[in-house]
């Protein structure tokens, strides 16, 4: 029979339960008390949120406490014009349906633990162009939903190495997926739209909301488990697919029911994308191409349906490489890889052996798929940089919450200028980093796709290297200030051992940070140069 010792007085910003671990010495020194700091001690509020159906959440005390004051109604925001946008050609970057109200947008309300820097500052009440109440109503959506659904589950799933199909499945229910490709919202393919945003107002800034808000589960594998392969094989497929291919599998994909991945990354053929493999031969009757190859750290190719797969189908170089959807059938094989990170995202190694596949599954025009690569690689890069910049943030928060408990030397960590120092600098770089990356969102917003490739090219690459030391920073840090807690698996210390191990997984794929680095320059210099620059 288990001591049970229940908290007596409520606490502020903690709630007050059972103790329901700590051993059964401790259980007794403390049963009938209040075990409020016993319970923080060796726990985190993800606890109570994974076991919250289970305890007796209560008081001792039966004083009656007084009633919380009622806040001031907020007075209704004035009603503001919208002006006419013109439609986006088919296929682009969303036009601006949010943003034609950005530039008048209001603060919104201060929402969230508060926590400096620990949220973006539009969340703490600040001003910004960029966001207006759709952005506000969906954050709250999709806020309530992770943190009821997902995140006390996150780490047995992360050790399981998989992520309940449900919950994929409910991206689909929810409209998610819909929103997640770059584009302009597909609403005459899916039966399911966000619940919080019309289909005709969402814009670039809500995908990046969402992905951030996922993100704040500080799990890679999570993330990557619902929105990698979709986030970076579907896009291909929307904007470069035949009408006859679209119809018939993506209402199946946005409804979360089939999957799908990018397959480009081959065992000898990374970064240097133009130099891949994988061949794909035509038919002696040109209906089918004939694939034989191999791809490798393939996110999610163990569960997928299908696959947008880069392949040789003429000479040598960038102008031979062809983009395919395969579809799963006789002669693809996939199997696990067994990663240092992103343990429930699905890595995979897959093998392709005389798979037939109808010249009709040809995304853009054979021996052309090089230039679809490289335009995709851009959404993929601004998703890295979004996990990244909450991941950071996620460190930070950590952080600020562990180093405002924890006692060392007769006072608190946080007192400790070492401590501060260590948090100031994970802050600025986080700011600057989120920062350039609104402004980055802005311009693909407001720019056609073409223009936004080559003019942000080498803006996104920068970011993108900007992003990923900067998250990796962060988990160093934060690993110094929790200790040992950041060493072990689990506990209070989990999300933060969890990201260590995952930054790998943001630093290299999309373009590791020296080629980024390079091509930030390279790009840029060019572009510029036919803009008239002058030296």
């Amino acid at each position: 029979m288990s001591i049970q010792a229940c908290s007596s007085e409520f606490k502020p910003q903690k709630p007050h339960t059972n103790l329901i671990a700590g051993g059964k010495k401790i259980l007794q020194r403390v049963a009938g008390k209040d075990a409020s700091k016993q319970f923080w001690k060796y726990h985190n509020e993800g606890i109570l949120k994974k076991y919250k159906a289970k305890l007796q959440v209560g008081s001792l005390d039966t004083k009656k406490t007084a009633a919380p004051a009622t806040p001031p109604a907020t007075p209704p925001a004035q009603e503001k014009k919208e002006k006419v946008v013109p439609q986006a050609e088919s296929g682009t970057v969303a036009p601006a349906p949010g943003p034609q109200a950005h530039e008048e947008a209001e603060a919104q309300d201060p929402y969230g633990d508060l926590i400096p820097f620990g949220d973006p500052s539009w969340y703490q009440g600040h001003h910004s162009p960029y966001y207006n109440e759709t952005h506000a109503a969906l954050r709250a959506e999709v806020r309530e939903w992770v943190e009821s659904e997902i995140e006390p589950y996150v780490t047995e799933w992360d050790e399981g190495k998989k992520v309940p199909d449900t919950i994929y499945k409910q991206m689909g229910e929810r409209g998610y997926l819909a929103g997640l490709m770059g584009v302009e919202y597909p609403k005459h393919l899916t039966k399911n739209t966000v619940k919080s945003v019309p289909a005709e107002k969402w814009d670039l800034f809500h995908e990046m909301l969402l992905t951030d808000e996922l993100s704040r589960t500080g799990s890679g594998g999570l993330v990557w488990n619902l929105i990698g392969g979709f986030g970076i094989g579907c896009p291909p497929l929307v904007k470069y697919g035949k009408k006859e291919l679209v119809n018939r599998i993506l209402p199946g994909i946005l409804a979360g029911d089939k999957r799908i991945c990018l397959a480009i990354t081959e065992p000898d053929a990374g970064s240097d994308v133009a130099n891949l493999t994988c061949e794909a031969k035509l038919s002696a009757d040109g209906k089918h191409y004939i694939v034989n190859g191999e791809k490798k750290w393939i996110t999610n190719g163990i569960w997928c349906d299908y696959f947008t797969t880069a392949v040789r189908t003429g000479g040598p170089g960038m102008n031979g490489v062809s983009l395919l959807l395969i579809e799963r059938s006789e002669g693809v094989s996939t199997r696990r890889m067994d990663c240092q990170g992103v343990w429930s995202s699905g890595t995979t190694y897959i093998t392709f052996e005389d798979v037939k596949v109808p010249v009709e599954n040809v995304l853009g025009k054979p021996n052309k798929g090089f230039q679809v690569i490289m335009t995709n690689f851009n959404h993929e890069r601004i998703g890295i940089i979004i996990q990244c910049v909450r991941f950071s943030r996620v460190c930070f928060e950590e952080s600020v919450k562990y180093a405002s408990k924890r006692k060392t030397f007769g006072q608190k960590l946080i007192n400790h200028p070492v401590i501060r120092l260590k948090l100031a600098h994970m802050a600025r770089q986080i700011e600057a980093t989120y920062n350039w990356l609104e402004n980055v969102v802005y311009q693909c917003q407001k720019m056609g796709e073409t223009e936004a490739m080559l003019r942000l090219g080498g803006s996104i690459a920068g970011l993108k290297a900007q992003a990923t030391t900067t998250f990796e920073f962060c988990t160093k840090e934060a690993a110094q200030i929790f200790g040992g807690l950041a060493y072990s698996r689990g506990g209070q210390g989990g999300k933060v051992e969890r990201l260590y191990r995952d930054t790998l997984a943001y630093k290299i794929p999309g373009g590791s940070e020296e080629i980024m680095l390079d091509l930030s320059i390279r790009q840029s210099m060019k572009v510029h140069k036919a803009l008239g620059m002058k030296l």
